[in-house]
Formats: C-alpha cells, structure tokens, sequence
C-alpha cells in the first residue's frame, strides 16, 4: 500500500510539473506574442512614415536594417553569455529596451529618432529570443520540436497583430497613438519576470543534481559535418529571410502600386500572409518530432518554389490566394531549422538560438535595405520577380546528416 501511495504521489508530482511547464511555454508564447507585435508595428507604419517625412524606399530599408543588425549582432553574443551563465530576469529586462523604443518612436520628429527607436526595439529583440527559446526547450519535456514552434508561433501571431494595429490605431489616430502600445511591452515585463522567477527555481533544481554521466557515442557526424551542417542551414536562414523581407517590409507597396488598394487593405493582406506564416509555424516543430527536421526542412524551403514562382504573374486575388500556401509552407522551416542545429551542437543551446535567431534577423535587415534599393532602380514589381527564385537554394539540404533522435544519452 505504501508503495503505491508513493507511486500515486510520484504521478501527481509528475502531472503538476508539467502542467507548470505548460504554463511557462505558454507565458514564453504569449510574451512572444506581445514582442513581436510591437517590432511588427515599426514596419507596418512605413507608409505612414513614408508619407509623413518623405522617405524613399533605401530610407525605409535603413530603417528595418538598423532593427534587425542591432538584433543580429548582438543575439549571438546574448547566446553565448548565458550558456555560460543564464540570467533568468534577463527576459524582463530586455524587454526594457522595446518599451522606450515604442514611445521614442511615438515621439520621433526626423529620420535620425526613427533610426534610434528602432534600434531600441532590436536590443530588446536580441536579449529576449535567444533566452526565451532556451527556457522553451528547458520546458519542453521532451518535444523540443513542438517547444519551440508554440513559442514560435506566439511571435508569428504578433507579427500579424502588427498590420492590424497600423490599420485600426496608427493610421486613424497618426504616429503618437504608437505609444499606447508601448502598454504591450510592460505586460510582456510582468509575464517574464514570473517566468524568470521559474527558470530561476528550475536553474537551482538542476544545479543540486548530480551531473549524469554521459555514454559516448561514435554514430553521429563529425566535428566537419556538423560544420559544414551549420553553414547550410545558414544558407536556407538566407534564402527564407530575404524572402520575406520582400513581404515584411514591401508587400503593402506592392499591392498599393501593382493593384492600387489603399492602406487599410493592404495591412489586412498582409495580416492573411502573416497569419498563414503563423498556422506554418505551430505544425512544423511537431511534424519534425514525428517525421524527422530534416524531411520538414526539405518541403518547407524547396516546396514553396512553385508558388513562389507564380506570385509575380497574379491578379489580385490570386496575389492574397497565394500568399497562404507561401506563408504556411516557408514558415514550417525555421523551428525544424533550430530544433536539428541544436541537435547538432546540445550543449550549445542558447548560441545556437542566438546565432539562428541573429542571423535571421541580420538577413531579414540586409534583404530589406539590398530589395530598397533594387525597387529605387527597378521597381517594386521586379523586386518580386527576382525573390521568387530564392527558394531554390533548398536543395542544399540534400547535404545535410540524418540524425538520430539523441547522439548523447545519460549513462
């Protein structure tokens, strides 16, 4: 009877600690959410800057750069730092940065404010992502696809959220309405600290813990492979951000110059993209716990060719239509992308969620200041012409190891 006393106590024990994980990831989700809805809200007002100060197109790509390189080269050293020491409040601080962002650039009056606003917002991105991603698979028991596409998946739909708040609070009520936003980030500051005060107690269960020991294992691939692995993966990260640098930071041009919708129907379009890129997101990792990342990196980069390729010829309809299979099917990729790197290198979580998460958002930066120039000397319906072949360098992923569910086991 004791025995089973135990065992029922030891079930309950179990059950609650995952219901608490489960609460963490959806806090991590939530505060993603939160996060990347007020970035998604510095590039939906780019018409209404653009009007406003009469920025050209490279004006508005320096914009988006400055956001992304503030994120991308710092991510990575964030990463390091805290495989080395992890910070549980790091999250809430971080998030910091994004709040005096929002209202600095509710507050802008000239180029050179917009710039510093935007940078803000890329130092509370590159100390939030690399952590909470760490935190995710520390939470995930296990199903560290799922994990990390429910985290991501939070961000996508805050992404979405920012068109809609550029149609239904910016654009009626001009550039200083950005500020009651800026209530988002410190929402997102009281949800990460409880966070943090978790991963904070976690960090000290684990640290009490003996160190299992770990059996040795000869089949995974060599210190090479997993370099070059790396490097491919980089390039796919490549090829998929500089991809929707063209809708994140030009597809509401696109459609207002190509079509002649006017603002508010642009930002709905680009809510039915972003949305497609969310419901993308939430099946990738769990589709990669099932079938391997690899398989799910193969469809999501290589499988978008055709409508990416057809996208520029579109009428209208077909043009919104179309954006859903390309936002759900490019958007599965980067979870499985994270999740098979950190498979590659496990006791590297947090660098390889920096280096990722920094390199996606050095590309996305670097896509939209190259695509602002090529529309300055093109034009924007050109600029989509050339992107659509992106998607072709999936075919690298032929080069990548299969790996198997763990290379390193507890002894």
């Amino acid at each position: 009877m004791a025995t089973t006393g135990e065992g029922t106590l030891t079930h309950q024990a179990a059950r609650t600690a995952e219901g608490t994980a489960g609460a963490v990831l959806a806090a991590l989700s939530v505060s993603h959410m939160l996060n990347d809805a007020m970035q998604s809200l510095v590039t939906a007002v780019y018409p209404l800057l653009k009007t406003s100060y009469g920025l050209k197109f490279w004006q508005i790509g320096l914009i988006t750069f400055t956001f992304q390189a503030t994120a991308s080269l710092l991510q990575p050293v964030v990463g390091m730092a805290t495989d080395r020491r992890p910070r549980p409040f790091s999250l809430s601080c971080g998030m910091v940065f994004t709040f005096v962002g929002l209202l600095l650039l509710a507050a802008a009056d000239r180029f050179g404010l917009i710039l510093l606003a935007a940078g803000m917002v890329g130092v509370g991105s590159s100390v939030f992502h690399p952590e909470a991603s760490r935190v995710a698979r520390l939470a995930s028991g296990g199903r560290h696809g799922f994990a990390q596409s429910f985290f991501q998946v939070g961000g996508n739909f805050g992404t979405a959220l920012g068109p809609l708040l550029a149609a239904f609070l910016v654009v009626p009520f001009g550039q200083a309405s950005i500020a009651w936003c800026s209530a988002g980030a410190l929402t997102a500051i009281a949800i990460l600290y409880a966070v943090g005060r978790w991963y904070e107690g976690r960090l000290a269960t684990l640290r009490a813990k003996p160190r299992p020991a770990v059996a040795a294992t000869h089949d995974g691939p060599s210190s090479a492979r997993v370099r070059a692995a790396i490097v491919i993966l980089l390039v796919l990260i490549f090829s998929k951000y500089f991809y929707m640098a063209s809708f994140s930071s030009y597809y509401t041009f696109y459609l207002i110059h190509h079509f002649g919708v006017s603002v508010e129907h642009s930002q709905i379009l680009l809510f039915v993209f972003l949305g497609a890129v969310a419901a993308g997101t939430l099946a990738g990792g769990p589709i990669g716990d099932r079938i391997g990342f690899k398989a799910v990196i193969w469809a999501s980069i290589l499988g978008v060719l055709p409508f990416t390729l057809i996208l520029p010829y579109a009428n209208l309809f077909w043009t919104a239509a179309l954006t859903v299979p390309i936002g759900m099917i490019l958007a599965s990729a980067f979870s499985a992308i994270i999740v098979y790197a950190q498979e590659l290198l496990p006791s590297r979580v947090g660098t390889v969620a920096g280096l990722f998460f920094g390199f996606a958002f050095g590309m996305g930066g670097l896509g939209a200041a190259v695509l602002g120039v090529l529309a300055d000397r093109t034009s924007i319906e050109f600029v989509y012409q050339v992107c659509s072949y992106l998607p072709l360098l999936g075919i690298l992923t032929a080069f990548l190891p299969n790996l198997r569910r763990s290379h390193a086991r507890p002894a």
